[in-house]
C-alpha cells in the first residue's frame, strides 16, 4: 500500500523512531512476533495509537497474530530512510559539533561523518575521531566532491545565515539546524531545527506543575475543605 506524503503527519513520524528503538530491542531479544496491546505495555502508548501509526503506512499487522518485529523493523528503517547511508559534515567544530561526531550510536543507524568545518584556524587541522577539520573555504568542494547530502549546524545564529545561503548553492539537501535562527532556504532542502533548552523548559513546566499540584493538596484537609 503506497501513501501519499502529504497525508501523512508530522506527528506520526515522531513517534516512529520511538517504534524503531522498541522493536530493535525486541528483536535483540529474540522476539519475533509481538501484538499492538503487548507494544503498548512496553512504550506505555495506547495499542489503537499504535495500530492507527502503523496502518497509515499498510497492512503490517495480522488479525490474530501481530506483528512480525524482524519485518516492522526493517519497514521503519526504510520509511525513515535509514535503510541507506547518509553522508553528514558538521559546520563547527566547538564543544555540541565535538560531542556529536563522537557519538557512534549515529553511524549505526546510517549516519556517516565525513568532513568536519570551523572558521578558527586554531581549530583547523587537528583531528575528532579521525576527522580531519577544515577550514570553511573547502566545504564546497568537500560536499561536491563526497556526495554530502547533509549539514549538521553548531554554529552561533549570526553565522547561520550565510553558511546556510553557502549550502544550498552545493546542493545540500537537508540541515540538522541546531543554532537558534529560522533558515530561508530553498522549499527543495529539507531542515530539522533542534533548540535543546527546549526540552528543559518542558521538563521545568512539568516540575513546575507537580510542585503546584502537591502544594493544592497539602492545602486540603481530609474532608475536602481548605485548611
Amino acid at each position: 500500500m503506497v501513501v501519499e506524503e502529504k497525508e501523512i503527519s508530522q506527528a506520526v513520524i515522531g513517534r516512529l523512531p520511538r517504534y524503531l528503538r522498541y522493536l530493535g530491542e525486541l528483536r535483540d531479544e529474540g522476539t519475533e512476533r509481538v501484538s499492538s496491546q503487548e507494544l503498548s505495555d512496553i512504550m506505555h502508548a495506547t495499542a489503537s495509537q499504535i495500530r492507527q501509526d502503523l496502518n497509515t503506512f499498510g497492512g503490517f499487522g495480522q488479525q490474530g497474530y501481530g506483528y512480525n518485529v524482524g519485518y516492522l523493523y526493517d519497514e521503519i528503517r526504510k520509511i525513515l530512510g535509514i535503510d541507506r547511508e547518509h553522508q553528514l559534515i558538521i559546520v563547527g567544530a566547538g564543544h555540541l559539533g565535538q560531542a556529536l561526531v563522537n557519538y557512534t550510536n549515529f553511524e549505526r543507524r546510517g549516519f556517516m561523518f565525513r568532513g568536519i568545518f570551523d572558521c578558527d584556524p586554531k581549530i583547523c587541522g587537528k583531528k575528532i575521531r579521525g576527522i580531519t577539520v577544515r577550514p570553511m573555504e573547502e566545504m564546497a568542494g568537500f560536499i561536491r566532491e563526497n556526495d554530502i547530502d547533509i549539514a549538521v549546524l553548531t554554529i552561533p545564529k549570526t553565522s547561520a545565515l550565510a553558511v546556510a545561503e553557502k549550502l544550498a548553492a552545493c546542493g545540500i539537501k537537508g540541515i540538522w539546524n541546531f543554532a537558534h535562527v529560522d533558515l530561508p532556504v530553498p522549499a527543495s532542502i529539507q531542515v530539522e531545527n533542534v533548540h535543546l533548552s527546549d526540552s528543559l523548559m518542558k521538563l521545568s513546566y512539568n516540575l513546575s506543575s507537580v510542585r503546584e499540584e502537591g502544594a493544592a493538596d497539602r492545602k486540603v484537609d481530609g474532608n475536602g475543605q481548605n485548611r
